[in-house]
């Protein structure tokens, strides 16, 4: 094989009470990314689209192109790789977008090469990428971008990734507005301690939430998206967010949050027909206070990157 397209998917992380430990994928948006070989022995960044020229061409810098060259030292093999990235989806939205490169990448020149790796082993690279673009090698966002559905990050030392199942009527309404939280800001402002009762109470909803995952019981998946002690101090950082929360709850959703760090925020129902109304009204709140913003609604996606083209 001399060339291939991926496709990897964004990803909403923590899940109101999941905290840095659940996670799941979405059908759209994603990124793509083009592989094909090159006589030089050298990795390239020959093109970025869609970032607004943001993100950086420096092939050890950049995300994508950082995780492929990791892995071909990992693989001991000297070989040139030119490389094209589609950004499809707002970076800095908390949907994951560095993951989704990562994800792309890695999946894509394991591919390439006649998958050498194991998925395990894929997922520790695509983590790799999530650290050259925010320093952390988390993989709330990454899991399930590459093994698709829900995902349950129980430990990190020993990595432990488990994937969960998601009913077959269960939408995510994603509203993603037009500013930017970084995520740096986003961390700083959390506490450093909490209080046993909301601790708690967020591990009884965690429980809750993985339980109803296993038995499509939407009232209970609902019950449990609280989250008492992340969504309280980072909703501050997100204009009109009680407003969206109220307006998606008031039609029918099961549930709403804050996607990752923010801006963007999500919201998980039965159906698509209340999937579709809630993103629009949550659209329309943001509007109210002078905020543009992007809808994706889209099923839980269980099948995670795909092979678009190979030659």
């Amino acid at each position: 094989m001399e060339s291939i397209r991926v496709f990897a998917p964004a990803s909403v992380a923590n899940v109101s009470c999941g905290f840095d430990i659940l996670g799941f994928a979405l059908n759209t948006p994603g990124d793509e990314i083009i592989l094909n070989q090159n006589d030089s022995g050298e990795v390239k960044i020959v093109d970025i689209t869609g970032d607004d020229g943001q993100l950086p061409k420096d092939p050890e810098k950049n995300s994508a192109s950082a995780v492929i060259i990791n892995i071909l030292k990992h693989l001991k093999l000297p070989l040139g790789i030119d490389i094209r990235l589609h950004k499809k989806m707002p970076l800095g939205s908390g949907l994951g977008s560095s993951a989704a490169s990562s994800v792309a990448a890695a999946y894509a020149v394991n591919e390439l090469l006649g998958n050498p790796l194991d998925s395990m082993e894929v997922l520790e690279f695509a983590m790799y990428g999530e650290k050259i673009a925010c320093g952390s090698d988390h993989a709330d966002n990454v899991a399930p971008a590459l093994f698709g559905g829900f995902v349950l990050i129980r430990s990190y030392n020993p990595l432990d990734v488990i994937k969960l199942p998601a009913p077959e009527e269960l939408y995510a309404s994603v509203i993603h507005p037009r500013i930017e939280i970084k995520t740096k800001d986003a961390r700083d402002i959390l506490k450093k301690q909490i209080q046993l009762k909301n601790a708690i109470k967020q591990w009884g909803n965690v429980g809750g939430l993985i339980s109803g995952l296993y038995t499509s019981d939407y009232e209970l998946i609902g019950r449990s998206m609280v989250d008492h002690i992340i969504e309280p101090i980072r909703s501050i950082l997100i204009p009109g967010y009680d407003a969206v929360k109220a307006a998606a709850l008031d039609s029918g959703v099961l549930g709403c949050g804050i996607s990752g760090s923010g801006p963007s925020v999500f919201a998980l129902s039965r159906g698509s027909r209340v999937a579709r109304e809630a993103a629009q009204k949550m659209k329309e709140e943001f509007k109210k206070i002078g905020i543009e913003s992007d809808i994706y609604v889209s099923k839980v996606n269980n099948q995670g990157p795909i092979v678009l083209e190979q030659a």
